[in-house]
């Protein structure tokens, strides 16, 4: 079984996240084989919260180039958490 800090990477500090977070949203990138049921478990035992929602999605990385190796970015999800009402998540 994996570890509940395995399964949350990281709280994803973006505008459009921002702009969720009065509406009780958070975004996370998350692990990429986490499914939702798993997600849920790990914010709640994280954050100490009740979570109502989770939405995800997969984002397929980039290809870049420095000057004339050619790579590519790494895949990630990214989760959306709906909080219950009355629930809050401190972020310093």
């Amino acid at each position: 079984m994996r570890d509940t800090y395995d399964i949350i990477k990281s709280i994803l500090r973006t505008e459009k996240g921002t702009d969720m977070m009065p509406l009780g949203k958070y975004l996370f990138c998350v692990d990429r084989n986490a499914n939702k049921i798993s997600i849920k478990k790990a914010i709640e035992e994280i954050y100490k919260v009740k979570v109502k929602d989770v939405n995800t999605a997969i984002f397929r990385g980039k290809n870049k180039r420095v000057r004339f190796a050619e790579g590519r970015t790494p895949d990630w999800k990214k989760a959306v958490v709906t909080l219950k009402e009355g629930e809050k998540i401190e972020i310093t």
